[in-house]
């Protein structure tokens, strides 16, 4: 028998269903970035607990939906929901590497000296653009640390052009150092 009526029991699920899908696609998303990205223990384990998730929910649904086809909906907007969920995740964990490559026509070896005060490594190229020398800044770094990066350039040349690239293998990654030992710490540290 089909029910149309939103009884209590059945919002309650629904609600559960569409959370537990926004979590499982969620986790989706960001499997899939880490398969992409090489990183095999996180997405081994993104994906066992995405698909742990998955045959909850979807024996849940395959079991309710032909008397209650409001849990079809709740299911498709928890599905649609968890990427973009996902997706504003990943961005916000910012996992990986980029080269990122800054070109400036003006303060080039400016840029560079204050990212460089800032603990990041940069290596300069000298070039020729169209409208005459440019200086190439080449810095590779952690994405979560690209907003930094970029805003030092910005505050020294805001028109200067940059581009990121998806970094795979890389052998050292230099980044700022992060607070001086201090107390007993830096007394140990000494020995």
């Amino acid at each position: 028998m089909i029910q149309f009526g939103l009884d209590s029991q059945t919002i309650l699920i629904g609600v559960l269903i569409f959370l537990a899908r926004i979590t499982d696609v969620s986790m989706g998303t960001m499997r899939t970035i880490s398969i992409v990205q090489g990183r095999t223990k996180r997405a081994f384990f993104l994906g066992f607990v995405e698909i742990s998730m998955w045959l909850i929910v979807i024996s849940t649904v395959v079991n309710r939906i032909a008397s209650h086809p409001i849990l079809g909906i709740f299911y498709a907007f928890g599905f649609s929901t968890g990427n973009v969920v996902g997706i504003m995740l990943e961005r916000k964990l910012a996992f990986g590497n980029i080269i990122l490559r800054v070109i400036s026509t003006q303060s080039g070896m400016m840029m560079a000296d204050k990212v460089r005060a800032a603990g990041y490594a940069v290596t300069t190229f000298h070039g020729e653009g169209m409208n005459g020398p440019v200086m190439e800044l080449y810095i590779v770094c952690r994405r979560r640390d690209f907003d930094d990066i970029i805003g030092r350039v910005r505050n020294i040349e805001p028109n200067a052009f940059y581009l990121t690239e998806q970094a795979g293998n890389v052998s050292k990654i230099y980044r700022p150092s992060m607070q001086r030992a201090t107390g007993w710490r830096a007394i140990l540290k000494m020995k």
